[in-house]
């Protein structure tokens, strides 16, 4: 299809489906929706933070927010040789953003923007779509405070899409399409609230979070 024509309720409809869309590279006018037959997902409750991840959430003179800049966040994911979030996707979820579906979670030191992630919130489910990192560990941290944040406000299925080592090395696990399916409808079923825009928790309460799930 074409990727002018994603509108937001199109997206939750996908989303609700089980599926999610992408293009072949940044200047593609096409869209697929992709339906993978193994689905990657981060337990909220086993979430793997190393010790190094640690003394990095503890010490390190970052700021974290959510829903600060989103268009920054997608445009900086979309800043690498080669990617799938064309212009259209990029609007396609900044529209998204502005009806209240789409979030952020971003990671500064001072005024610039050096991490972050972004994702769809439906129900108690939450499709984490890309991240991206410009100093060490800070897409990282950006996950450890978006696992707080989802535990801490009702999410019960954290979805990465597709398996990586990195992902991995976090606790993301593999799933088959029928249990992703299964787990998403009961998420779907249930509410949870992403929260305001503005600072996120402190380091302190993120580590005492990911200490009850390491």
């Amino acid at each position: 299809m074409r990727a002018a024509d994603l509108t937001p309720g199109m997206l939750l409809r996908g989303y609700a489906r089980g599926i999610f869309p992408m293009a072949e590279r940044r200047d593609a006018d096409e869209v697929f929706w992709v339906d993978p037959r193994r689905r990657a997902v981060v337990p909220l409750e086993g979430f793997h933070a190393s010790r190094s991840l640690r003394r990095r959430i503890r010490t390190a003179p970052w700021q974290i927010e959510a829903d600060r800049d989103f268009a920054a966040v997608v445009a900086a994911c979309a800043d690498r040789e080669e990617t799938w979030i064309s212009p259209a996707i990029a609007a396609a979820y900044g529209a998204l953003h502005a009806a209240g579906f789409a979030h952020s979670l971003e990671v500064r030191e001072g005024s610039e923007l050096i991490g972050g992630v972004y994702g769809v919130a439906l129900g108690a489910a939450f499709f984490a779509e890309s991240m991206f990192s410009r100093r060490t560990d800070a897409s990282k941290v950006a996950l450890a405070h978006l696992i707080h944040r989802l535990r801490s406000r009702g999410f019960r299925l954290f979805d990465v899409q597709f398996q990586t080592p990195h992902l991995a090395s976090l606790g993301a696990v593999e799933i088959s399409r029928g249990e992703y399916l299964r787990r998403l409808a009961e998420a779907l079923e249930a509410r949870a609230d992403f929260g305001p825009p503005g600072p996120g928790a402190q380091p302190s309460e993120v580590l005492h979070a990911i200490s009850q799930t390491s």
